[in-house]
C-alpha cells in the first residue's frame, strides 16, 4: 500500500516534516510494510523553503543581508536539488519576527534585504525562483528590493531615496538601466495568497499596516505615499500597478515585484504542488493523508489541505485530513477530494498540552484510520 504524506506545518505544534512522520509512525503500527512517502507542503509562507529544500534533496544557504531596519542578519534561502532554483520567505530577511514590537515601523522598514538573497541566489547560478511574501515587516513597495538589484530610485534633488515606505511621497524618477540583467532571463514565482490592491481601503497600508506597527496617522501617510509610487511608476515606466490583484501584497512587494521582475503571482500551495512535482506522486497512491493546525470554513479557499486533495481527487486517491481543531463550515470540503476529516486530541484538555502533544495525538490518530482502513482491506483481499 501506498500512503502519500502531504501535511502542512501545525502551528506552534509541529512542523510539516515532523507532522508527516509522526503519520508514518502511526501506519507502521498497523501496515509495517506501507510505502510512506513523504511529502511535507506549505502554502508559500513558513515551512516552504524546509519543505522544498528537504523533497528535492536540496541545501540551505546562508548570507548576511540588511534587515528590516538596515541592520546587519544572517538570513538563508535554499536551493533544490537539482541546482538551478532558489526557494526565498522574504520573511528571514524582511520579516516582522525579526523586530521586537517596539521596532515595528513602515516608515523606516524596508525590503532590501530580500533583493540582496535575490541577488546572491543569482550569483549562485539561479535561474528559476519561488517567492514566499508573507509575514513582511514592510510598507515600502518593494523599493528596497529593487534598490539591492540595481534600480535607482531619486528626489527632486537627484539623491537616492532612503529607505522605508515613508520616503516614498519624495520619489521623482525611477532610473531602471542599472537593473541587474540576469533578472531579464529567470522566472520569478510569487507565493501570494492575498488579492488586496496597492492602494485604498483594500490596500495595502489600510488592512496590513496596523500590524506591522502604523498608526491611523501612519496608515494614511504610508497609503498616499504608495499612491504617489504608483503614479510616478506609469508615468515613468508606463505601467499601471495600483489596482492590480495582489500589488498590495508585502506592503506593496507584490507591486515592486509584478512591475519591475515580471513576476507571476499565484497561491502558494499551487506553486509548491508544482515545484515538487506532487501530481506525479499521488497518482498512483492507495491513500493521501494531509493535514494542519486547523481545517475549518477558510480552509477551501487556498490553503494546504486543500490544493492536496484537488489534486488526490483528479486521480480518485481518498484523502484523510487530520487537524487539531476543526471549526464551522467544512461541509463543502467532501465535495472538494475530502474523504474524512479528523480530530486528533483524544480529550478535552488545554491549549498548551494540545501544543505539546501534537505529534503523539497525531500518530495515535493515524494508526486508528489505518485500524479501520486494514478492515476495509481484508474485505477486498
Amino acid at each position: 500500500m501506498k500512503f502519500v504524506l502531504a501535511p502542512d506545518s501545525f502551528k506552534e505544534s509541529m512542523t510539516a516534516k515532523e507532522a508527516a512522520l509522526a503519520m508514518e509512525k502511526g501506519i507502521r503500527k498497523v501496515f509495517p510494510d506501507a510505502d510512506c512517502r513523504i511529502v511535507p507542503m506549505a502554502d508559500g509562507g513558513e515551512g516552504t523553503v524546509e519543505s522544498l529544500v528537504r523533497l528535492t534533496k536540496g541545501s540551505m544557504i546562508q548570507t548576511e543581508v540588511l534587515g528590516p531596519l538596515g541592520k546587519k542578519i544572517i538570513a538563508n534561502y535554499g536551493v533544490t536539488g537539482e541546482g538551478d532554483t532558489a526557494v526565498i520567505e522574504m520573511a528571514t530577511a524582511s520579516g516582522l519576527e525579526l523586530l521586537k514590537p517596539e521596532e515595528r515601523n513602515p516608515l523606516l522598514t524596508t525590503t532590501y534585504g530580500t533583493g540582496q538573497l535575490i541577488k546572491h541566489a543569482l550569483d549562485m547560478g539561479a535561474k528559476r525562483f519561488l517567492i514566499g511574501i508573507g509575514g513582511s515587516a514592510t510598507n515600502d513597495g518593494g523599493v528596497g528590493m529593487l534598490q539591492a538589484l540595481g534600480v535607482s530610485f531619486k528626489d527632486h534633488k537627484g539623491e537616492e531615496l532612503s529607505f522605508g515606505g515613508g520616503t516614498l511621497q519624495q520619489l521623482a524618477t525611477i532610473d531602471i538601466s542599472g537593473l541587474d540583467p540576469r533578472i531579464s532571463k529567470i522566472t520569478i514565482d510569487v507565493a501570494c495568497d492575498v488579492t488586496n490592491p496597492l492602494v485604498g481601503k483594500n490596500g495595502a497600508s489600510a488592512i496590513f499596516g496596523p500590524q506591522k506597527g502604523a498608526s491611523p496617522e501612519m496608515v494614511d501617510v504610508l497609503d498616499q505615499n504608495l499612491a504617489h509610487y504608483a503614479n510616478i511608476i506609469k508615468q515613468e515606466l508606463g505601467i499601471d500597478i495600483v489596482d492590480t490583484e495582489g500589488s498590495g501584497a508585502a506592503g506593496g512587494l507584490g507591486a515592486g515585484l509584478l512591475a519591475f521582475l515580471n513576476a507571476r503571482l499565484k497561491k502558494g500551495v499551487d506553486l509548491v504542488i508544482e515545484y515538487t512535482g506532487f501530481e506525479e506522486i499521488v497518482k498512483d497512491a492507495d491513500y493521501v493523508f494531509t493535514g494542519e493546525g486547523s481545517i475549518d470554513d477558510q480552509t477551501l479557499y487556498g490553503k494546504t489541505a486543500y490544493g492536496v486533495a484537488t489534486v488526490a481527487q483528479k486521480y480518485d486517491v481518498p484523502v484523510i485530513a487530520f487537524a487539531g481543531r476543526i471549526g464551522d463550515g467544512v461541509q463543502p470540503l467532501y465535495d472538494h477530494g475530502f474523504t474524512a476529516i479528523v480530530g486528533i486530541l483524544k480529550e478535552a484538555t488545554s491549549l498548551k498540552a494540545a501544543l505539546e502533544g501534537g505529534e503523539h495525538n497525531l500518530a495515535y490518530a493515524a494508526e486508528n484510520i489505518c485500524r479501520v482502513l486494514r478492515i476495509n482491506e481484508g474485505k477486498n483481499s
